[in-house]
């Protein structure tokens, strides 16, 4: 499956704070920046963050699989294998998650493994990953 890079752009609050936490612990290269903004590389795509101050509050929660999911989020569908790899990178970082990372729908139509925690910023972020990529869109 190949498909185009999508492009985001984020509300984070200090750039220092975005430069250490999606270029350090998330290991995304960092592209062009200014004193306003960075580019990242989320595995091929593009995250844009800007600098405004403090956030905004989120909209609210909807319930998945028992968990209250926060909205808005965004994130990435990983290899099985990297989303183990970052769960613990994040869990050495000391990042604290929203929702711990299990395996949603076990045993069931779309099983997936994923994971939601929060950037610096409060940004929420949700990493997933399944067993057989032909469930990502099964219903």
């Amino acid at each position: 499956m190949s498909l185009p890079p999508f492009h985001l752009a984020f509300p984070v609050r200090d750039l220092a704070e975005a430069r250490a936490f999606w270029g350090g612990v998330m290991g995304c290269a960092e592209g062009r920046s200014s004193d306003q903004w960075i580019d990242f590389n989320f595995h091929g795509h593009q995250l844009v963050a800007h600098c405004v101050g403090e956030r905004s509050q989120d909209a609210g929660a909807n319930p998945v699989d028992g968990h209250g999911v926060p909205v808005p989020h965004f994130g990435l569908v990983l290899p099985m294998d990297e989303w183990h790899a970052l769960a613990d990178r994040l869990r050495a970082a000391g990042v604290v998650f929203a929702i711990e990372p299990y395996v949603r729908f076990k045993g069931e139509v779309g099983e997936q493994a994923t994971m939601f925690f929060r950037d610096p910023s409060g940004n929420a972020i949700e990493i997933k990953a399944f067993a057989d990529i032909g469930q990502l869109f099964a219903k």
